[in-house]
């Protein structure tokens, strides 16, 4: 990774954490994280202005996230309980900068599952804006995977209250990050063998 690369993530993170750790000592050492990014950047002559390298007012553009529909011997869906809303959604997350969306996905379900996979192809690309329950001022496009296990023990991290596999005839009520529309849709591609799906 490229040096310019390796300060921009350090600083993504500093910020992500200073934006949602709600611990005080965690808060100092994301801000510490943050200026000696900063400092370092001074220093490699990458010279790096936090404020527009992420700012809140820059050119607006879709979040984007990933989600992974992993099925088991029976056929059934592994499926998260988000601490969020209470409801299940398939395992995923949004995409962290400077990794691509093969990485972030295959994250994304070791850090909720605990589950090593593969994956074995997309499945499509959806404007998420279209399939929330309620009016969302924040624009997003989510891809879907279909991924293998190929080790690991199950189990599931803070952000989760539960996890297990569904029937797809009995699926658990769904999070507002799994809406029934977008599940579905990709669901037919997974089985079906379809062409992927994207709006």
């Amino acid at each position: 990774m490229e040096w310019n690369h390796f300060l921009s993530k350090l600083l993504a993170l500093s910020k992500v954490g200073l934006k949602f750790s709600k611990d005080p000592y965690a808060l100092e050492n994301y801000q510490e994280l943050h200026d000696l990014v900063i400092l370092q950047s001074e220093e490699v002559d990458q010279k790096i202005d936090s404020i527009k390298l992420y700012p809140k007012d820059a050119y607006p553009t879709p979040n984007v996230s990933v989600r992974v529909i992993i099925f088991n011997d029976k056929h059934e869906l592994l499926m998260v309980k988000e601490r969020s809303d209470e409801k299940y959604a398939v395992p995923g997350g949004w995409c962290d900068v400077f990794e691509s969306a093969r990485e972030n996905a295959i994250k994304e379900v070791k850090q909720e599952t605990n589950l090593d996979v593969s994956l074995v192809r997309l499945l499509g690309v959806l404007q998420r804006d279209l399939y929330k329950p309620k009016p969302s001022m924040v624009s997003e496009y989510v891809l879907y995977f279909l991924a293998r296990v190929e080790g690991g023990v199950l189990a599931y991290n803070h952000e989760l209250m539960d996890i297990g596999y569904f029937a797809l005839d009995a699926l658990p009520p769904l999070s507002f990050k799994s809406t029934e529309i977008e599940l579905r849709r990709m669901l037919d591609v997974a089985i079906n063998g379809k062409d992927v799906d994207f709006d």
